[in-house]
């Protein structure tokens, strides 16, 4: 009796091995050509370079463009497996932050502005070189608001991060996502 329940066990553990290794296999394959972020990016690219923005705004922080071309280097390099290069990359992302705007959204009863909004508009070129038909030329743009009894100074460093934060995702999801 000991040996039939002996191997009857041997035959789960087996059993149950098996399925782990084909379950862990099928996963690593799947993986492969399917990705969380959502990415449709071809697997043949494999390096990505951001151009230093520039900016033709009036206003903004000193280091507006700076941050934003390093938040964009930093998204690419943490949601795909590509390499950022210096120059010459298999897709090329570059442009200029076009408009930096206050913008006053609600009037009270008195005619005066309720609330304000910070608009940030950015110009993007991309260029994929493995396939030309998914190059473009176009704005993005983002707001944030804020309370008109502050100041854009007194709100600034809380709404810029913001607004570059959901420009960075824009772009990526229409460079990457394909959205």
């Amino acid at each position: 009796m000991k040996s039939y329940a002996a191997g009857v066990k041997s035959n789960l553990v087996r059993g149950l091995v098996l399925v782990f290794i084909l379950n862990a296999s099928l996963f690593t394959l799947s993986c492969g050509k399917y990705s969380f972020t959502g990415t449709t990016l071809d697997p043949n690219i494999k390096t990505i370079t951001v151009n230093t923005f520039t900016t033709s705004a009036a206003g903004g922080p000193a280091n507006l463009t700076l941050t934003f071309t390093e938040k964009l280097k930093e998204y690419y390099q943490r949601y795909t497996n590509m390499k950022v290069v210096p120059a010459n990359g298999d897709i090329v992302l570059e442009g200029s932050i076009t408009g930096y705007d206050v913008l006053p959204v609600a009037a009270t009863a008195s005619d005066q502005a309720a609330q304000n909004r910070l608009q940030i508009t950015v110009q993007v070129r991309f260029s994929n070189s493995k396939d030309e038909t998914k190059n473009f030329d176009q704005p993005f743009s983002f707001y944030q608001d804020f309370p008109a009894n502050q100041t854009l100074t007194q709100s600034e460093s809380r709404l810029v991060p913001k607004i570059q934060d959901q420009l960075v995702l824009d772009i990526f999801n229409k460079t990457a996502a394909d959205w």
